[in-house]
C-alpha cells in the first residue's frame, strides 16, 4: 500500500538520518526486495505504542479488578475498567464456544492478546492523522507467525508425535499426498491471516482518509461508520481463527 503521512511520521522525521541508518538492518521488502527507507520503521514503532498502551491499560485495569471486591454495585458508566471486563468476556465466552471452558482457560492469554493488539490497532484508523499497524504485512505477518508458532508448541506439547503424524492422514497408502497437502495447509495459515487483516485494514484506512479528507466534517460519518464496523469484524475473525486453529491443534481425538 502507499506510504502516508501521520503525526508519527512527522515526528519521525526529526529523527530521519537515525532512522535511515537504522533501517538497512530490516533487510529487503519481502515481496519486492525494495531497500527499506526511514518511513518504513513507522509500523514498528506504531506497533510497539499500542503494545506499551496494552500494558498501561492491562496494569490499571489488574489494579481495579483487585479493588473489585470492594464494589457491592456494578458501576453505572462505561468506564476503562467495565470495558475491559465486556471486551475480555466476549472473547472468552467465544473461545468456551469453540475450544471449551478448560482448553479456552489455558490458551485465553494469546486469545485475548491477539484481539486486544489487532483491535486496538485498528481502532487508530478511527482517529485522523493516527498511524494504523495492522496496514503494514510486515506487522500483520508478524502476528500470524507469532500464532502460527506457539499453536503448533500447544499442538506438540499436548499431543506429542501424533501431532507430525496427523499430517500424514489415516491411510497410509495415501500418506505423502496427505503429508504434503497439510504441510502447505497449514503454512498458509499465518498468511491468510496477516493478507487478510492487512487488505481490509489498509483499504478501509484509506477511503476513510480520502471522504474525511475532501468532504465536510459531518458527511464523512457513513464511512467512519464503516470504518468502525470494518475493524470490529477484523478483529473477530482474526481471534476467531487463532482460536479455531488453537483448538485444530490441541484436539486429542482428531489425533
Amino acid at each position: 500500500m502507499p506510504e502516508h503521512t501521520s503525526f508519527l511520521t512527522l515526528l519521525l522525521s526529526h529523527a530521519q538520518e537515525t532512522l535511515e541508518h537504522n533501517a538497512q538492518y530490516l533487510g529487503d521488502t519481502f515481496i519486492n526486495g525494495q531497500k527499506p527507507t526511514w518511513q518504513s520503521t513507522e509500523p514498528i514503532i506504531a506497533a510497539l505504542i499500542v503494545a506499551v498502551a496494552l500494558v498501561i491499560i492491562g496494569l490499571v485495569a489488574r489494579a481495579g479488578f483487585a479493588k473489585s471486591e470492594e464494589r457491592v454495585v456494578p458501576e453505572a458508566r462505561l468506564s476503562l475498567l467495565t470495558f475491559v471486563e465486556l471486551f475480555l468476556g466476549y472473547f472468552y465466552d467465544m473461545a468456551k464456544t469453540i475450544i471449551g471452558p478448560e482448553r479456552a482457560k489455558k490458551y485465553f492469554p494469546l486469545i485475548a492478546t491477539s484481539a486486544c493488539f489487532v483491535f486496538f490497532s485498528n481502532a487508530l484508523a478511527m482517529v485522523p492523522g493516527s498511524p494504523v499497524p495492522t496496514t503494514s504485512l510486515g506487522i500483520t505477518l508478524g502476528c500470524g507467525m507469532v500464532v502460527f508458532v506457539l499453536f503448533n508448541i500447544y499442538g506438540i506439547k499436548e499431543n506429542g508425535f501424533a501431532y507430525i503424524k496427523h499430517l500424514a492422514g489415516p491411510a497410509w497408502y495415501l500418506a505423502p499426498l496427505m503429508f504434503v497437502i497439510e504441510t502447505i495447509s497449514l503454512i498458509v495459515r499465518p498468511l491468510t491471516l496477516a493478507l487478510r487483516l492487512m487488505l481490509n485494514m489498509a483499504v478501509d484506512h484509506l477511503i476513510v482518509g480520502i471522504f474525511a479528507g475532501l468532504l465536510a466534517v459531518l458527511v464523512p460519518l457513513p464511512f467512519m461508520a464503516l470504518g468502525v464496523l470494518v475493524l470490529i469484524v477484523q478483529t473477530l475473525v482474526f481471534t476467531m481463527l487463532t482460536t479455531v486453529y488453537i483448538g485444530l491443534a490441541t484436539e486429542h481425538e482428531a489425533h
